[in-house]
């Protein structure tokens, strides 16, 4: 498979919460470059803990792409109370995920679910 195809793969079955079948897709010592305090998670339990706490997140790719090992995605993340833009790259070896780098525009999360919550 190529990059955006085992991309499209994970978000595909992450999106149908087939979590254990999307993680057949990740490498055993992935790296998940998460920035921020958390700073880096590895091996594929860490990635295990991230989808739980995601599941009631929907993904749509709004773009692809793929140059060599590497596969880009533009997508719209949204979750109660919120809709924002993100972005997020992997490099795939052997048809597995090694590693992980997301963006997302949480400026425009905590303003949205903070006016959310001026409302309840």
């Amino acid at each position: 498979m190529t990059p955006s195809e085992v991309h499209a793969r994970l978000v595909e079955l992450w999106t149908a919460g087939r979590f254990e079948e999307g993680l057949s897709f990740i490498d055993a010592d992935v790296v998940d470059h998460r920035g921020g305090t958390a700073g880096d998670h590895r091996g594929i339990d860490a990635w295990r803990a991230k989808w739980e706490q995601m599941a009631d997140v929907a993904v749509k790719v709004e773009q692809n792409v793929s140059e060599g090992e590497f596969s880009v995605n533009r997508y719209s993340s949204s979750g109660p109370g919120y809709v924002v833009t993100g972005m997020d790259m992997i490099r795939v070896r052997d048809d597995r995920i090694v590693e992980h780098w997301a963006l997302m525009d949480v400026t425009a999360r905590a303003a949205q679910l903070s006016a959310g919550q001026a409302g309840t």
